[in-house]
């Protein structure tokens, strides 16, 4: 499905999804490190500035990580009444800090003005982004997606151990991936023996 998300959508939920369960029962953080946002940075070459080149420092860290808490606490508040991803679910930015941080970044991309003269109509100003850092570029994927249709689709994957937001394919869809819907519905079954147990059924 990742392929057929507009660039903007991808990008914002691959950055959420940079903290993650660890497949010990705890949560990894993909930017824990100037190289871990590195390699990260990098992967995105089609949709983040001079990705190939991209080398991270300590401040760089930071402020991406400001901006993935700014954007998984907006992404919490796009959930509801769905409870939100329980890798930050006790420690959420409050929604108007949020904001505040996103669009503060997100004005920090320049644009440039392009005229278009189409030869049988009158002429035409935009304004085209130029390249931006790249948190103003992050934040204004992540404001295009959560104005977007996408966003209706947005949910919090409560499988055991899962940390993950995805996007909702279909009606019936509760788990961000098979996997997910196959532990929970084994922790459902010992759920109900221990239940049954403790009420004297078992015996």
């Amino acid at each position: 499905m990742q392929d057929s998300l507009s660039t903007d959508t991808a990008l914002a939920l691959d950055l959420a999804l940079t903290v993650r369960h660890d497949g010990n029962g705890g949560v990894a953080d993909d930017l824990s490190d100037p190289a871990g946002l590195t390699a990260w940075v990098r992967a995105h070459p089609d949709a983040l500035p001079d990705a190939a080149g991209f080398v991270a420092d300590g401040p760089a860290l930071a402020a991406v990580r400001d901006l993935r808490a700014a954007v998984r606490a907006l992404f919490a508040r796009a959930v509801r009444p769905g409870e939100p991803s329980p890798a930050d679910a006790a420690r959420l930015m409050p929604v108007p800090e949020a904001l505040e941080y996103l669009n503060t970044t997100a004005a920090r991309m320049p644009t440039v003005p392009v005229l278009h003269w189409p030869a049988d109509n009158e002429p035409f100003v935009h304004r085209r982004p130029d390249r931006g850092e790249l948190t103003a570029v992050l934040a204004q994927a992540a404001i295009a997606f959560l104005a977007g249709p996408d966003r209706q689709r947005l949910r919090a994957c409560h499988a055991p151990r899962c940390v993950r937001y995805f996007l909702k394919e279909h009606p019936r869809q509760e788990w961000c991936k098979p996997s997910c819907g196959n532990r929970a519905r084994v922790a459902r079954h010992h759920e109900r023996h221990r239940q049954d147990a403790r009420n004297g059924f078992g015996r």
